[in-house]
């Protein structure tokens, strides 16, 4: 019986939080798609996710040694709460006809904040709840689920949106909030970790020691230096996409949710294989790989092709093997990393990898607004015929751009990472 219910309580809240996750990202989605018809700006609407992001970065390492000294299952829940009261002022504003795109951006930010805690202490959680040898099951599950969202969530938002409109889309986020909100209060027992005397120590103390602990470990800090690199090309790509397909004469808000849902399929066909493939004799070799792939095939195919058949393939290309890359990483670090260090590593990690994410949207909005816009305008027949003509083929040649930028880093990175190899 013992046997049957180990994974009791990670079901309970995996199935929950990514419920929640679903509707947070369905307004994220949402609000996307109501600023870009404000705007009609890249930059713009780059900035609603440079305003989740910010506070995230700047704030992660804090956050993570506040994890590491406070109970997770509280700091879950209340940051929880926090967020949700983001959510509910967006609401409010929303309908009382009050809501700026000021307050979008404000609102953000202290939403992100709240992310910044939360998600080391889940991570945490998930460790503390899920035993070792189901780590790599488990792990493909969790990317499976994120899969899953990135499907539904464009589509749920695009039609919830256009149909019902922006409080719709708030609504059901709400009301999945409120599934995962108690379910994790009512339900799941997170185990405490024995503490070394962490609680009586500062929190610059603690950061510290996961900054010094990456330094002492070279293999995994270099890992999350190429996920850097990888996350500031795709942020980068994330900013032009919008300015791609929406314009065009072939796109538009519903075919931006279609194309981005196509990202989420592969996504779910990576991570079943992700759940069943046998344990690989170097995970660090199949995360650089992964990756070379998938930047050296999406944005190529994008920028050359004009029909929407061949932006799904290409969001298909690009991210089939994100689940493995991501699975491989994770295992790494819960297997490596001691758990009673994992809150602080984590945040260092979230710091290090995740930087490059509002760098990387601030970019690409910018270079298709005040770039690759205005090159296209004066440009001659050569690169019309590569990119075509009108608004969207300035994004069409940053896409070019960012998949030379992307099998160049890779390319950097694995020869920096051929050294290194490691197998569970």
């Amino acid at each position: 019986m013992k046997k049957k219910n180990e994974l009791r309580d990670f079901y309970i809240l995996w199935i929950t939080q990514s419920l929640s996750q679903l509707g947070s990202a369905v307004t994220a989605f949402a609000l996307t798609l109501w600023l870009y018809e404000r705007t009609g700006s890249a930059l713009g609407t780059a900035a609603l996710r440079i305003c989740t992001y910010a506070p995230y970065v700047l704030m992660s390492i804090f956050a993570g040694a506040l994890t590491d000294k406070f109970d997770k299952k509280k700091t879950m829940l209340t940051c929880d709460l926090l967020a949700v009261l983001c959510t509910m002022a967006v609401f409010v504003l929303y309908k009382t006809d009050m809501l700026n795109i000021w307050h979008i951006y404000l609102i953000n930010a202290v939403s992100g904040l709240m992310n910044t805690v939360q998600q080391p202490a889940s991570e945490v959680a998930y460790t503390m709840v899920i035993p070792k040898e189901y780590y790599q099951k488990t792990g493909g599950l969790q990317s499976l689920s994120r899969s899953l969202i990135t499907i539904g969530n464009p589509l749920i938002a695009s039609a919830i949106y256009g149909l019902a409109g922006l409080d719709a889309a708030i609504a059901v986020d709400l009301m999945t909030f409120a599934v995962a909100f108690a379910a994790l209060a009512l339900l799941i027992r997170i185990p405490e970790i024995p503490e070394k005397g962490e609680k009586d120590e500062s929190i610059l103390r603690l950061a510290k020691e996961g900054l010094v602990y990456l330094k002492r470990n070279p293999m995994i800090l270099y890992v999350i230096l190429f996920m850097a690199g990888v996350n500031f090309v795709a942020s980068a790509f994330d900013a032009t996409l919008p300015a791609y397909i929406i314009p065009n004469p072939r796109g538009g808000n519903g075919v931006l949710g279609i194309v981005t849902s196509c990202s989420g399929i592969a996504m779910v066909v990576g991570s079943l294989l992700a759940t069943v493939m046998p344990k690989p004799k170097d995970r660090v070799k199949v995360i650089y790989l992964s990756m070379l792939f998938s930047l050296a095939t999406e944005n190529f195919l994008l920028a050359f092709s004009r029909s929407p058949f061949f932006w799904c393939i290409g969001q298909i290309l690009g991210w089939i093997f994100v689940p493995v890359m991501s699975t491989n990483q994770n295992v790494m670090m819960k297997s490596i990393i001691p758990a009673n260090l994992q809150g602080r590593v984590y945040a260092c990690r979230n710091t290090l990898q995740f930087f490059t994410i509002p760098i990387g949207l601030t970019f690409g909005g910018f270079m298709v607004d005040e770039v690759c816009e205005p090159v296209m305008r004066n440009s001659g027949r050569v690169l019309h015929f590569l990119f075509g003509s009108g608004k969207g083929s300035g994004a069409a040649f940053m896409l070019f751009i960012l998949g030379v930028m992307g099998t160049v880093m890779c390319l950097v990175f694995g020869h920096i990472l051929k050294k290194y190899k490691y197998s569970d």
